[in-house]
């Protein structure tokens, strides 16, 4: 069995383990992305053997309190790691506001760890490497009894509140002539 088929059936099994368990509202999220070239963080706080590891990091809420579990798999041979901050995350300092880690759970490529999360809170999920060589493409499950939705990030709210104001000023615009 070559190495993406195992980790396509370990999620498949992973997500189907999660969705039996939950209630009939419950939220099976999957994100993917590569943490290849991204920002560094210092992860040694937490045990990690990484002070500049390349990190990706996913802002999300839920809209109902409870267990949620996270499971990170990283393509090829990378050792991955997880970590969940509630409020905010800061770069330099890893540890700050970090409530759940996981590492090594099948193997070196998947990592998991589960949460009990507030509705409405906003929470960061950071996906990184164990050592600072460790990065390149992963996915994440996640799941829980409720509705987990994506913050977007403030540059998104940025953009669209200066397309907005173009809009606003287009139809003032037309509205002159």
């Amino acid at each position: 069995m070559n190495l993406t088929k195992f980790f396509r059936t370990a999620i498949a099994i992973s997500a189907l383990f999660v969705g039996v368990a939950q209630t009939a509202k419950a939220d099976i999220v999957t994100w993917t992305g590569d943490t290849t070239g991204g920002p560094t963080v210092d992860l040694t706080p937490l045990g990690a053997d990484a002070s500049a590891v390349p990190y990706d990091a996913w802002s999300f809420t839920v809209d109902q309190s409870g267990e949620y579990t996270f499971l990170l798999t990283a393509v090829y041979n990378i050792d991955s790691v997880i970590v969940l901050y509630e409020n905010s995350f800061d770069p330099n300092d890893a540890f700050s506001n970090s409530i759940a880690a996981g590492d090594d759970d099948v193997s070196l490529n998947t990592s998991s760890t589960w949460a009990s999360l507030t509705a409405g809170t906003h929470y960061t999920l950071l996906v990184a490497g164990f050592g600072d060589t460790d990065y390149g493409a992963y996915s994440v499950t996640i799941g829980g009894p409720g509705l987990i939705t994506a913050v977007p990030e403030p540059s998104t709210w940025l953009m669209l509140g200066l397309g907005l104001a173009a809009v606003g000023y287009t139809a003032r615009r037309k509205s002159q002539l």
